[in-house]
């Protein structure tokens, strides 16, 4: 299939392109909505099917709307701002259904998504280089190392959006003509924390003018990271955000959720499952997204396998008052799981593993007594595996939230909880 031809768009894939069936293949055609009739030229074999690129819209289906960013279709950081409202939700439940009907979760009550408003997104990565005389500030192509420079992102919230135009006149004085530079911002309680990632260490005049940059745009902090680890450039205010009573340390390029709307909904939906709990377990507790909020009610032990997250919670939770006790313990539940019988002093579990999920843990999970888990994912398919251990254990999936906090993208997370049966 080298010429052009025109199909009808059916249904979405799961990285949010259009599906089209030609000769019997499956086609998935990027910036498609269904009902769309698309010009597309076919590619290479991807998965199931064959990928492809669009030359036109032909007649545009029901559910297409205006991107919101000019950016949209060049910059790989959306993949679906031209679908509307509904299809857009109906698409990230669908995600989640899915994902639980493959491990035999057909019956399962998946709720209405929740979803976060554009330019509410509090963290962003953004990569800088050089061309020419110009400093290129931005995402990467769609599927490609190639840089899109950005002028805005609806996204983001806009202080983040605002710091972009004076980054690109900090960075003409700061990047090498060969650099690749990764900046992390963090929109914290205090201000913005800017974190800096390159191969080198900055020289004395950069080192000026990263500090004067923090003054002049009132950031809480710059750092650097390069091979040497990460040093302190300008710090004028500790970042740090509010989990319930407590101030939280942010450490440079920490894991936040990625905005406060749906770490809030997180919160209310663990709070409201351990609600009565005496003793609960908090485990990949982070900086402690929901120990400082559950100690609240409850005793807390809370299960983090980096140094530096444990010591933030840590320090965060030293200057909070009225919380119930709360035990901090670094240990990897990949490598060193809780077993059922360290589980069985618990009257509730909050869990929220990384993307891969957390097999180890759930299988000990699976055959403990523990009554009620609070269960978080941002990958669907990895949480209905492992709660397809969880039932095959004993425990009822009763409820499932998606959680939509990456708007625009394909990604979807979700709030579940069992119950021992």
């Amino acid at each position: 299939m080298t010429d052009p031809i025109d199909v009808h768009i059916t249904a979405l894939g799961a990285q949010g392109d259009g599906v089209a069936e030609v000769n019997g293949e499956r086609v998935y055609v990027p910036f498609t909505v269904p009902g769309d009739l698309a010009r597309i030229l076919a590619g290479e074999k991807r998965g199931d099917g064959r990928s492809a690129e669009l030359l036109e819209i032909i007649e545009a289906g029901p559910g297409r709307v205006t991107p919101a960013c000019v950016h949209f279709g060049i910059c790989g950081g959306c993949a679906l701002q031209h679908l509307d409202d509904a299809p857009y939700a109906a698409f990230k439940r669908d995600q989640v259904v899915r994902a639980l009907a493959h491990q035999g979760f057909r019956d399962v009550e998946v709720a209405a998504p929740l979803i976060v408003p554009p330019r509410t997104r509090r963290r962003t990565r953004l990569t800088a280089r050089r061309s020419g005389d110009r400093v290129l500030l931005g995402y990467l192509e769609r599927g490609s190392h190639r840089m899109v420079g950005v002028t805005e992102c609806p996204v983001i919230l806009p202080r983040l959006e605002a710091l972009m135009r004076p980054l690109r006149g900090l960075l003409a004085s700061v990047l090498g003509a060969k650099d690749t530079l990764h900046l992390t911002l963090t929109a914290t309680d205090t201000g913005v924390d800017l974190l800096i990632a390159g191969e080198r260490r900055p020289n004395m005049r950069a080192l000026q003018s990263l500090a004067a940059f923090a003054e002049a745009q009132d950031l809480a902090r710059i750092s650097w990271e390069s091979k040497e680890g990460v040093e302190s450039i300008a710090v004028r205010r500790p970042p740090t955000v509010l989990l319930g009573k407590a101030g939280m340390p942010v450490p440079p390029g920490a894991f936040l959720q990625a905005t406060k709307d749906s770490e809030d909904w997180m919160i209310d939906r663990a709070r409201g499952a351990v609600a009565g709990a005496k003793h609960v377990a908090d485990l990949f507790a982070g900086c402690g997204t929901f120990t400082a909020a559950i100690a609240e009610k409850s005793a807390v032990s809370a299960f983090e396998s980096s140094a530096e997250m444990v010591d933030a919670c840590r320090r965060g939770l030293n200057h909070a008052h009225g919380l119930h006790p709360v035990t901090l313990s670094r240990r990897d539940l990949f490598r060193e799981p809780l077993t059922a019988k360290e589980l069985s002093r618990f009257d509730a579990v909050v869990i929220d593993p990384p993307r891969a999920g957390a097999k180890a843990q759930t299988e000990m999970l699976a055959i403990s007594k523990v009554p009620v888990v609070a269960a978080f994912s941002c990958n669907p398919s990895t949480f209905a595996r492992d709660a397809r251990a969880m039932a095959d254990g004993g425990y009822t999936l009763e409820a499932v939230t998606p959680i939509d906090q990456f708007r625009w993208s394909a990604h979807v997370e979700l709030a579940a909880l069992f119950r021992k049966s």
